[in-house]
């Protein structure tokens, strides 16, 4: 029987995590390090980390700590270097890490709006430069770009981050054209994920009246790290969709996105905000130095939306069978089908 992970199936692989001390990263390297893999750390915060090495040894992994700002290019590059020395190779790469304002367009200053950028755009791109270097040599190996609907779909608020998504989908892209017309066997995939409950509404900077939330509905961590320890075995899927609401946003957007305009315009603010709580005061958050630093503490993978937070989806398991769906899809049509011509016959008879 073909092992979960395909092809290059079994246990010890080497797993770059970035992003990997609160959220979906820290969910993604404990779902890893039950398999018994090997997960190099990546993040800026000192106790998120260390509390994410503890989550991995207690799951089953080996874990190597790396601090690093994925915003720094040649940090990017030694961090791998130094994964690739103490683990002899990096199988899979994770891009995760992200940092983003919630404000009105107008409220947010070129420097904070740079920053968001070069931490959730260009640091997937540094981050996978950094993977290549590695992989292309073995030719092998599976880069995963976490992503969101909100590649696909901006919203109110999120200028910079919606900016930044759609940037690394178009990045994404190019780079998988150019690994298929080289004919590489270095794989890179994108997992577009929905509203989850994550510490980010803690540490974010919010400019708004309200306090920063998720729109609903909101999934839990591990639904997304999941789908990402899922498309890192098969990397050949261009995309995975997870969540009912990513796939109703998608479908939505590609055929009425003038209407989810005005939609997003009338409920977009209230929705990404808690009115009867006080919201941000402007302060940086966790954009130019961690939340979880020698003076913060450790935020572990889920935000306070646990009462709401969702641990599944039949989406979920859709996007994973795609194949089987498509197949009962059309063996379903072809019943239908000799059922209609056996009835169309009778009746001529």
């Amino acid at each position: 029987m073909r092992a979960p992970w395909g092809p290059q199936a079994g246990k010890g692989r080497t797993v770059v995590v970035t992003g990997a001390s609160g959220g979906v990263g820290r969910a993604a390297a404990r779902a890893f390090a039950a398999r018994g893999d090997r997960v190099a750390l990546l993040a800026r915060g000192r106790e998120g980390l260390a509390a994410a090495a503890d989550d991995v040894q207690r799951a089953g992994g080996e874990a190597l700590v790396v601090s690093v700002d994925m915003a720094d290019a040649q940090a990017v590059e030694d961090a791998a270097q130094k994964v690739a020395d103490a683990f002899g190779r990096i199988d899979v790469w994770v891009n995760n890490a992200f940092a983003g304002v919630f404000a009105p367009f107008t409220d947010i200053t070129p420097d904070e709006f740079r920053r968001v950028t070069e931490v959730t755009y260009l640091g997937y791109v540094f981050g996978t430069r950094a993977a290549l270097r590695h992989m292309l040599p073995r030719n092998r190996g599976t880069i995963v770009q976490v992503g969101s609907a909100l590649a696909y779909r901006g919203v109110p608020l999120q200028s910079a981050y919606c900016g930044a998504k759609h940037a690394i989908q178009g990045f994404n892209e190019s780079l998988r054209c150019e690994l298929l017309h080289s004919g590489s066997r270095v794989r890179t995939t994108m997992v577009q994920l929905p509203a989850v409950n994550t510490p980010q509404f803690e540490w974010v900077l919010n400019r708004m009246p309200g306090r920063a939330r998720p729109v609903a509905p909101v999934y839990q961590p591990e639904v997304a790290a999941r789908a990402i320890v899922h498309a890192a075995g098969h990397g050949r899927r261009r995309e995975y969709w997870v969540g009912g609401s990513t796939a109703a946003t998608l479908v939505a957007n590609a055929v009425a996105p003038a209407f989810l305009d005005r939609y997003l315009a009338r409920s977009g603010f209230d929705a990404q905000q808690e009115a009867s709580a006080a919201g941000g005061n402007g302060g940086p958050g966790n954009l130019w130095s961690p939340a979880d630093g020698p003076h913060g503490h450790d935020f572990g993978a889920h935000g306070r939306f646990d009462g709401e937070a969702m641990d599944g989806d039949p989406q979920e398991w859709v996007s994973r069978n795609r194949g089987r769906v498509g197949a009962g899809l059309l063996a379903a049509a072809g019943v239908g089908a000799a059922v209609t011509a056996g009835l169309r016959r009778r009746g001529h008879g």
